[in-house]
């Protein structure tokens, strides 16, 4: 039996990069993993800007990693998607979208006709009497998410779907053990811009939210206050031994600070969700994404959110191919990889 195979395009502020898998029999294969660096400014807040620029780079990273196929499946994540839980009357699933555009127009920050809608369902409830169905809608600017299909089709690829990155997320990284019995788990991707927050039970995903907050806000605080090159303080921020040394104090307070900030966001986010829905507390939060790598940082959560803090894993459902990378390389990518392979996994299974 012949394995169905998919290709996985996360766009980043700072990088593109795509992984392709392969599922034959319930067993998911990692190909291929690439990614190339994107000039400065090609990528705003997790939106194209330079349809040019970052088709170029994924023509480059096209011709570097040899991916078999020129189909992709792309995630999109940032102030113009919208994410809502609502309740909508029960109806069979196409007449359900046939008619959301009409139900939802009222719910959704931007004109109806320029938005592109889902509904994914999650229950069937009964409200005065009237059965409906509660689910999460998503809502996604039309042009921002034609400027991701663009940049694409520049590098000469096809995108056959477009998905919401926090539910690739939650595809790799979160998970399903015996832990989630005891409260919902958060899996908290950390990009350069964007920062992804998708929380679930079991799998389900009950809530999202995107923040405009990343690691580069944590590398900007250190370049502002100390007056170095961009790189040097890449290197501070990740680094325990110079950090923790006395040569590293006035880093380690501006890293300390900024990522304060950024933990007191996270932690509204979550605080909110569980205020909101009377869910049981957290069980867990999973961290992936590069700027989860920040010294630190999962210490300060897990005392924010009073849960255990892991970091993901997005390679444990995989068997690893014959992707070209040494075993080195496999451990470095893997918090990087949560993104493209949740994308691929979706489109292949």
């Amino acid at each position: 039996m012949a394995g169905r195979t998919a290709i996985g395009l996360d766009i980043g502020t700072s990088s593109v990069r795509a992984a392709q898998v392969t599922i034959t029999k319930g067993n998911a294969v990692l190909d291929r993993f690439g990614q190339v660096p994107l000039p400065v400014g090609a990528v705003r807040d997790g939106e194209v800007a330079d349809p040019d620029a970052v088709g170029q780079a994924i023509k480059q990273l096209w011709a570097s990693t040899k991916f078999s196929k020129k189909d992709v499946v792309i995630g999109v994540s940032n102030q113009r998607v919208f994410v809502r839980m609502v309740d909508v009357p029960w109806m069979p699933a196409q007449d359900l979208k046939n008619s959301l555009p009409f139900q939802v127009a009222d719910l959704v920050p931007m004109p109806i006709e320029e938005a592109v809608l889902d509904f994914v369902p999650l229950d069937e409830i009964m409200s005065d009497g009237n059965r409906q169905i509660r689910g999460l809608l998503v809502a996604a600017s039309q042009d921002m998410v034609l400027g991701a299909i663009r940049a694409a089709q520049k590098a000469g690829l096809k995108a056959t779907t477009v998905d919401l990155t926090p539910f690739a997320l939650l595809r790799s990284a979160g998970t399903t053990d015996p832990l989630s019995q005891f409260g919902p788990e958060a899996v908290v991707d950390i990009g350069s811009r964007v920062t992804n927050i998708v929380v679930h039970e079991a799998g389900v995903p009950k809530f999202v939210r995107i923040l405009l907050l990343g690691g580069d806000d944590v590398t900007t605080a250190i370049v502002d206050r100390l007056g170095i090159p961009i790189t040097e303080a890449e290197r501070m921020k990740r680094d325990p031994q110079f950090l923790t040394s006395d040569a590293g104090a006035d880093a380690r307070r501006i890293v300390d600070a900024a990522l304060t900030e950024f933990v007191d966001e996270v932690r509204g986010s979550i605080d909110y969700y569980l205020a909101t829905s009377a869910s049981r507390p957290l069980s867990r939060l999973v961290l992936s994404g590069g700027g989860s790598l920040s010294q630190g940082l999962a210490q300060k959560l897990a005392t924010a959110v009073r849960s255990q803090v892991e970091y993901g894993r997005s390679f444990a459902q995989l068997t690893i191919g014959k992707t070209g990378l040494a075993p080195e390389q496999v451990r470095f990518v893997e918090p990087l990889a949560a993104v493209p392979v949740g994308l691929a996994m979706g489109a292949a299974s």
